[in-house]
């Protein structure tokens, strides 16, 4: 009996085995992740084959995917239906092909940064689009009370989403807005991460829901077969507004933004206010993500009215994550470093990138390019701190400097190539942000804003961070922070 139970095991064992070495192949583009995959699969009896099962597929993408082939979540249902809802969805497709004509209107670029220009439009299948303007938020302090304003004004719909959403000193002031809004007559969403607004509990959500406010949780579930999902983050922050302004950025929804009230832990950030064509493009992003998680597909002039030019700016939205926009950012940030002739400027909380994106900023230094990076002096996450120190030595050794922002932590998420182009949004300078989480980020090419944002940089400028300062470490701390380096791709 003992000799068929071990001969069934050998049975489903290879079975199993082979039937991941064939997904691998198929699915899985990263040698080094496919070879230790199969390794586990065929060494680990059975126990490697459910692990893959379990954590190695990319249920998210192949979601997503199911999703783009049926219907485009702005859209609402299919043409055909002579109903309400058919009628706001073929508006909504005017106002696509209207948004995508006055991107093509605007004028072509013609210096260094043209390849940018293409290449992102290739890569996000968004146009770049004119006549936007944008206002930069320093702290909750300015930001927070921009956002409620805007609440406070609202008409006809509100859309907010926040990794992080508590109700504290500051969450009460916007629940408290959301509220009101609904009880005048606004449409509105709430959309919350399912982990960083609180996992078993999320008060803001039943606050929320008990005044008839539509709101949700991304990706949250305590059944032990989605516990694979715990890892894939929604890292937006937006606020939309009657579908003409929005707010996007860095900040969450925390009394620790608010520097003003001296809270226990500090948080230094930037926000950002943005009107003109491009909302439309941020209003797609949250109406793709609130379809992904309620099922409800947002459309009508509510949500995606016509916009009209506010300002110079020329943007583009650029969404990122675990789904069909996966490698999308990091793919935008190896041709903005190619890009670049005099400067990158680069202001993050975590500095943990693939060698790839180190590698493309030593090459950038190596021809000349003013590379600097601004990190905190300490962040909130010590191992961040510990594998960063580890893993920047071939930047300095290829000129690049790395400077540390004073306290209180630096949140801020910011970069600028050569005066003329900027990036704003959600995404960290880490693995995390560039392949689990979802993020949204924003280019702008604008001389003007360019240059405010290099100022920011700037201001954060305090301390450098040197290859001799690295090296004199003792030998213990040293080899701590090449071992918290090992958990690079989980940081």
């Amino acid at each position: 009996m003992s000799v068929l139970i071990a001969d069934a095991i050998t049975v489903v064992h290879t079975i199993c085995a082979l039937a991941v070495t064939i997904h691998v192949l198929l699915h899985k583009r990263d040698v080094g992740s496919a070879m230790g995959w199969m390794g586990l699969a065929w060494l680990s009896p059975i126990v490697g084959s459910a692990l893959y099962a379990v954590f190695g597929i990319n249920r998210v993408r192949r979601k997503a995917y199911r999703i783009s082939r049926g219907r485009q979540p702005f859209i609402g249902p299919a043409q055909g239906r002579d109903t309400v809802e058919s009628r706001a969805a073929a508006a909504n497709r005017a106002l696509a092909e209207a948004h995508d004509a006055a991107a093509a209107s605007a004028p072509a670029r013609t210096d260094h940064l043209a390849p940018l220009v293409q290449a992102v439009a290739a890569i996000t299948q968004r146009p770049l689009v004119p006549g936007n303007a944008i206002e930069m938020l320093r702290n909750g302090d300015e930001a927070y009370p921009a956002m409620l304003a805007a609440i406070d004004s609202a008409q006809s719909s509100i859309a907010l989403m926040s990794y992080i959403f508590f109700a504290d000193a500051a969450g009460e002031r916007f629940i408290a807005a959301l509220v009101a809004a609904k009880q005048r007559g606004v449409e509105v969403r709430v959309l919350i991460d399912g982990v960083g607004s609180g996992y078993f509990f999320a008060p803001v959500l039943s606050r929320l829901e008990a005044h008839g406010i539509r709101a949700a949780r991304f990706m949250h579930s305590l059944v032990p077969w989605h516990m694979p999902f715990l890892n894939l983050r929604n890292h937006r922050k937006i606020l939309l507004v009657d579908g003409r302004q929005a707010f996007i950025g860095g900040i969450n929804i925390s009394e620790g933004n608010l520097l003003a009230d001296n809270p226990r832990h500090p948080i230094r950030d930037v926000h950002f206010r943005v009107t003109g064509p491009v909302v439309w493009q941020i209003a797609e992003a949250f109406a793709a993500d609130w379809y992904f998680t309620s099922g409800e597909a947002l459309s009508g002039d509510a949500w995606f009215p016509r916009l009209q030019p506010r300002g110079e700016a020329q943007c583009r939205i650029v969404t990122s994550g675990p789904d069909a926009d996966i490698e999308k950012m990091d793919m935008m940030f190896l041709q903005a470093i190619g890009s670049a002739q005099r400067s990158i400027m680069i202001a993050t909380p975590y500095f943990l990138p693939e060698e790839r994106l180190i590698t493309a900023l030593c090459l950038a230094a190596m021809r000349g390019v003013n590379v600097d990076v601004v990190i905190p002096i300490k962040s909130d996450h010590f191992l961040m701190d510990w594998a960063t120190r580890a893993h920047v030595g071939p930047l300095l050794a290829a000129g690049g400097r790395l400077w540390r922002a004073p306290k209180p932590f630096d949140h801020s998420k910011l970069l600028a190539v050569d005066g003329e182009w900027a990036l704003i949004g959600s995404a960290n300078w880490d693995v995390r942000s560039m392949r689990l989480n979802f993020e949204i980020n924003m280019e702008v090419y604008d001389r003007d804003f360019a240059t405010a944002v290099e100022a920011q940089v700037l201001q954060r400028m305090d301390r450098e961070l040197t290859t001799k300062r690295i090296r004199n470490r003792p030998f213990l701390i040293r080899l701590r922070d090449r071992a918290a380096r090992l958990l690079l791709p989980y940081l």
